[in-house]
């Protein structure tokens, strides 16, 4: 059982990482606490009352407090990110005691296990602000989503933000050989299909593919594995703590995978050539996107058809327009002599993503 006093702690100052303190007597309690703390990759300082003053309990992002230490750290100053830790389920008083000692929680093991691990980890890994993470998705097949994926990325990580580009299409070729990183060593989707609960953010990071600056989670050339939304959901909420952007290639098709990932999205991207059949088609995959995700937009790419701009395109599909997606040339030449789609740092397709990454990250309030 977990229960909220007043407010959510919050991570360790600036998004660094810190100890978190534990104060207790109870030697069956401690031991079951350092057993959390160590599942979760985080060593623990330890008291039996309240630190002297300038200690841990100023100083620690989340401190642990157990029942029977309740009494001695009463007069301890307010802080955020204290948690009251017992065992009873029973003890209504409980709830007394984290009022008097300014706890946030008052958890009880066993049950509040898992939560506790979490949040355990997200000190460990000095979790701040989640990523600002964009799904792009084709409006019909051949759009072009994959292409602005990556350019995004690579424009994202060209900038100095901390970037991980996602490949949610099991079909779709793998976007390492779109970078040209097909042999890049690390690990591919299957390897996470057994994933459940919580991944750690800085273990994901070093396990993946890096390319031109950016991490790669992408699919091997193996058969095809299926990734249990589970799986999904753990991955990437992993990929988001660890702040920055995180750009993920979605497919057309939506499945329970899909939808997880959808629901992680701060905004999406449809990408519609600017002809009535793919008009039409994208409708329908707006219809089905837009009852998970809160904030799509339109990107338009050319040719047009006659008749056709990209703001008649966002008004036929009655979605805000992001703008209009240049053809990248150098996609054009033969394989092995193309670089990845912006990787230049000039050209159309290369300001679009500057332009695009400098509104999106003032509307979600700056850099991550």
């Amino acid at each position: 059982m977990t229960g909220t006093v007043t407010h959510d702690p919050s991570p360790a100052a600036g998004g660094r990482p810190g100890r978190p303190l534990i104060v207790t007597e109870d030697a069956a309690l401690l031991d079951d606490l350092l057993r959390l703390c160590a599942a979760a990759g985080a060593t623990p300082e330890v008291h039996h009352g309240l630190p002297e003053r300038g200690g841990g309990w100023d100083t620690a992002p989340l401190v642990l407090v157990g029942d029977d230490a309740a009494r001695r750290v009463r007069g301890a100053a307010r802080r955020r990110g204290v948690v009251l830790v017992g065992r009873d389920q029973d003890d209504s008083g409980v709830w007394k005691r984290a009022v008097q000692i300014g706890a946030d929680h008052v958890l009880m093991l066993p049950d509040g296990e898992q939560w506790l691990v979490d949040r355990i980890a997200d000190v460990a890994e000095g979790v701040g602000r989640p990523a600002l993470t964009v799904g792009v998705i084709g409006g019909r097949g051949g759009a072009g989503a994959s292409t602005l994926a990556c350019a995004l990325a690579v424009t994202s990580a060209r900038e100095g933000l901390r970037t991980l580009l996602v490949d949610a299409d099991p079909l779709g070729g793998g976007l390492d050989v779109l970078l040209g990183g097909e042999s890049a060593e690390g690990l591919r989707w299957p390897a996470f299909a057994a994933s459940r609960g919580r991944v750690g953010g800085g273990a994901l990071e070093e396990s993946l593919p890096e390319l031109h600056a950016l991490r790669v989670l992408s699919w091997d050339r193996g058969d095809c594995v299926a990734i249990p939304p589970q799986a999904v959901r753990a991955v990437l909420a992993a990929g988001r703590r660890r702040g920055g952007t995180v750009v993920v290639d979605l497919p057309r098709r939506l499945d329970d995978g899909v939808a997880e990932a959808l629901a992680q999205l701060d905004l999406a991207l449809l990408v519609v050539p600017a002809e009535l059949r793919a008009v039409a088609a994208a409708g329908r995959v707006a219809s089905a996107v837009g009852m998970v995700v809160r904030d799509l937009r339109v990107a338009v790419r050319g040719p047009y058809a006659p008749g056709f701009d990209e703001r008649e395109v966002a008004r036929l599909l009655a979605l805000p327009l992001a703008g209009e997606v240049p053809v990248e040339p150098a996609l054009l030449r033969p394989r092995g002599t193309a670089k990845p789609p912006g990787a230049s740092g000039r050209g159309p397709l290369a300001r679009f993503c500057a332009t695009f990454w400098e509104q999106a990250l003032v509307e979600a309030g700056g850099v991550r």
